[in-house]
């Protein structure tokens, strides 16, 4: 029989996890009632995905902003610091500048323009050419951001992201000076006491900070060891962790890889076959309309089963039906193409033939779409089953 599914994506629904609570039996029991009650086959291959949230919440990987504000006195000194090149979002980084500035008398928030690290925007560069201001020199202060462009709200939240800061700071009887910059080294002409909130381009912040002598630290160096009995993450601090409540923050999951390991070996003894795991949390898309990157989390995926190490090795089938095979049609086309797939080498790299095909990491292709699929909403599909992903067009 023909086939005509190709890669099929599910999100499955599951129990609320909390702390404690065995995902190593919970999941491999999910996946497969799922297929007996919705009536689909299970396969080798197919890859189960769990969203880095509901393994951290397992773990209870905690901290409150008491213990934020603790390792900030530790490692900054607890005077004045610079807090620079933070995300403007109230799940991701609220609550960690509230506990940031528990720990200090004074912030100097250094605000990148027009957009934080993730796409998030008060302007555009069309704003700042109409102005006059040069991005990559011009500093600005609070007031002549405000003379030149009035209240920054967020198109889709309606936030002031200035003024919200600012209270969530005074709030903890810290002062605050809201500085708006885009050059690392700009923040020590305030303070030599530095905090660099960015995420995927914090070892370059942090790598000419220290060059000019700053004392510096980064959200991956925040809550790397426990304070007070608190969660941690040895590798990424502060990095992906999300609002629990006002005044806790549940932190990326941590030693989770014999979990992975674990539901596959379960996956395997329930059902027979041999599928892979990953946890997963922020894919990497970018939103048209807001240009938000959906990219918060330090990566994709933290954990996984060996079987999703490497990248995709395809050909491009519009390449080959215009070029090569561009005299034929109908069933001796695909037959052709067919047989090209069969015959690919084992590494595609630098032919044309692969032109055009995703050049990334699978983990972090298949966890895009996992995000995609599960939402961050109320659908209740915190595990994500993707079957057909390494089939071809070959593969009855």
């Amino acid at each position: 029989m023909t086939r005509y599914s190709g890669t099929v994506s599910r999100g499955l629904r599951a129990p609320i996890i909390r702390e404690r609570d065995d995902l190593v039996q919970i999941i491999p029991k999910l996946v497969k009632d799922a297929s007996e009650n919705d009536h689909f086959e299970l396969h080798d291959r197919d890859v189960v995905s769990i969203t880095e949230s509901i393994v951290a919440r397992s773990q209870g990987n905690y901290c409150s902003i008491d213990d934020i504000a603790q390792d900030i006195r530790n490692k900054l000194g607890g005077e004045d610091i610079g807090v620079i090149f933070p995300i403007t979002s109230r799940n991701r980084f609220a609550v960690l500048l509230s506990g940031i500035a528990r720990g200090a008398k004074k912030i100097y928030l250094m605000l990148s323009y027009p957009s934080d690290e993730v796409g998030n925007a008060f302007l555009t560069y069309d704003d700042l050419d109409a102005k006059g201001i040069d991005p990559y020199n011009d500093v600005l202060s609070e007031e002549e951001y405000l003379k030149l462009f009035g209240e920054p709200l967020h198109e889709f939240t309606g936030v002031n992201y200035m003024s919200f800061y600012k209270q969530l700071i005074n709030e903890q009887g810290c002062d605050c000076e809201i500085i708006f910059a885009n050059q690392a080294k700009t923040i020590l002409n305030y303070t030599n006491n530095v905090l660099t909130c960015d995420i995927h381009t914090r070892k370059r912040s942090k790598r000419i900070l220290k060059k000019a002598g700053a004392n510096v630290y980064g959200l991956d160096d925040i809550m790397t060891a426990p304070i007070n009995g608190s969660g941690y993450n040895e590798q990424y601090g502060l990095l992906g962790s999300n609002k629990a409540t006002d005044d806790k923050v549940k932190l990326f999951p941590r030693d989770a890889q014999p979990i992975v390991e674990g539901i596959q070996q379960r996956l395997f003894e329930l059902t027979g076959k041999h599928m892979e795991v990953m946890i997963y949390g922020d894919g990497a898309f970018k939103d048209p309309q807001g240009k938000i990157w959906e990219l918060a989390d330090p990566v994709v995926s933290p954990f996984y089963t060996k079987g999703l190490k490497g990248t995709p090795n395809e050909v491009k089938i519009k390449y080959l039906a215009d070029n090569n095979y561009a005299n034929l049609n109908g069933q001796e086309l695909q037959d052709a193409i067919k047989d090209s797939i069969k015959a690919k080498d084992a590494n595609l790299v630098g032919q044309m033939v692969s032109e055009g095909t995703t050049p990334r990491q699978l983990t972090d292709l298949i966890g895009s779409l996992c995000d995609l699929t599960s939402g961050s909403g109320d659908k209740g599909t915190p595990v994500v089953l993707v079957q057909g992903y390494f089939d071809n067009y070959t593969t009855d």
